[in-house]
């Protein structure tokens, strides 16, 4: 009997909980799949992502970083264009003026702020014994370093949440007007914040790129440079914390080894973050006629990047590419993509994961996520959960 060819299915919500058979059968047997009721192209093999991302000219950010046609019109946020959406040299020219804050020596400086907060919710979930981590951990806690960086006062902080909240379930839906509102209620605040900014100016990213004056940084530069950041950093580390929890806590073993050797901690982070893939696709819009292993893909095609596959392919990985081992040896992963748009938070995220992992052995070593009721988000893109029962021990 022939085999049914392989199909691609964007997923959301409970769909999120395992991808993984349908990243495996297009990797083998479609690696360029047409997906023809959306009119778009999916990669899946590590070495065509990691050639794709590397090539920004061929492949641009400059239409959106969704399947869908149109999606910057549909956004509509007109002149404040997200960085993540430009393409070099205006990508290039804002990047190297936000990166000096975000590299890792500069990220570290955080560190006993984010490891006092990060042990006051962990204290608190010891106490209560069981609770809901995303709730108490995962969700609070990448908002609390956003708005770090953004110079965001702490009474306001809650805000970022509902945004993106919104924001993510408005796409995942389709609804342009309910993505719209939370759109217009982030730029709107920070708008007026970078005007407090110009007055008052911090020790953080907006006041920094306020003071280098109009004619350098229009402020609708800086309003698509927060809106990165909210959407980008916010539920992305709550998926990569989620998912480190179910992975901790369905792999004893590779628990029981960090928790003999806390040095291998570090390495774990990148095997973490390789089979987590929070962001498991977004999208690139093809410039010219690209071949790849034998498919033509047009001109003006849409074509999604699928990280969470490319990071399990067992051509770069291994026949143990599904498996979870803290001692792997990872040269290179693309969960923070790669080349022009490479994740400029990464530092940040690596830093909160590293910490949460260090204090979670340390207070709760046998600590407990139920995994099979464990919520996902809905959104095509960011795999990430909504909630996830977690018990102290």
């Amino acid at each position: 009997m022939k085999e049914a060819e392989p199909k691609f299915e964007l997923r959301s919500g409970e769909t999120w909980r395992d991808p993984f058979p349908m990243y495996a059968a297009l990797r083998d047997r479609d690696p360029v799949h047409y997906e023809s009721g959306g009119d778009y192209y999916v990669l899946t093999r590590f070495e065509d992502v990691w050639e794709a991302v590397s090539d920004s000219e061929t492949f641009s950010s400059a239409q959106g970083l969704t399947v869908r046609y149109g999606e910057m019109e549909q956004i509509g946020m007109g002149d404040a264009v997200p960085m993540v959406f430009l393409d070099p040299p205006a990508h290039t020219e804002f990047r190297a003026l936000v990166t000096k804050d975000l590299t890792p020596r500069r990220v570290a400086t955080i560190e006993p702020a984010l490891r006092a907060f990060i042990v006051e919710r962990i204290e608190k979930v010891r106490e209560m014994g069981s609770a809901d981590i995303v709730a108490e951990l995962f969700k609070p806690l990448p908002s609390f370093v956003v708005a770090h960086y953004l110079g965001v006062p702490e009474e306001e902080r809650t805000l970022f949440d509902r945004w993106t909240e919104a924001i993510v379930q408005a796409a995942a839906a389709g609804g342009v007007d309910e993505a719209g509102e939370a759109l217009n209620e982030l730029l709107t605040y920070f708008a007026g914040l970078i005007e407090r900014r110009r007055k008052d100016p911090g020790d953080d990213i907006v006041s920094a790129l306020v003071q280098l004056g109009e004619e350098k940084v229009s402020a609708l530069r800086i309003l698509g440079f927060a809106f990165t950041m909210v959407t980008g950093g916010n539920d992305t580390i709550t998926g990569m914390l989620s998912g480190s929890a179910c992975l901790l806590s369905e792999h004893r073993d590779q628990r029981a080894k960090l928790l003999a050797d806390r040095s291998a901690i570090v390495g774990a982070v990148e095997e973490l973050l390789r089979l987590t893939s929070p962001v498991q696709n977004l999208t690139r819009t093809a410039t010219r006629d690209v071949e790849m292993r034998g498919v033509t893909i047009p001109e003006g095609r849409r074509v999604l990047l699928g990280y969470g596959s490319a990071n399990r392919d067992e051509r770069e990985f291994g026949p143990t590419a599904a498996d979870f081992d803290v001692e792997r040896k990872i040269s290179k992963i693309l969960s923070f993509g790669y080349g022009t748009h490479y994740c400029v938070g990464a530092a940040a995220a690596r830093l909160q994961s590293r910490i949460v992992v260090e204090e979670l052995l340390e207070r709760c070593p046998n600590f407990e996520v139920d995994v099979a009721a464990g919520v996902y988000a809905r959104g095509n893109y960011v795999r990430r959960h909504v909630s996830l029962p977690f018990v102290a021990s």
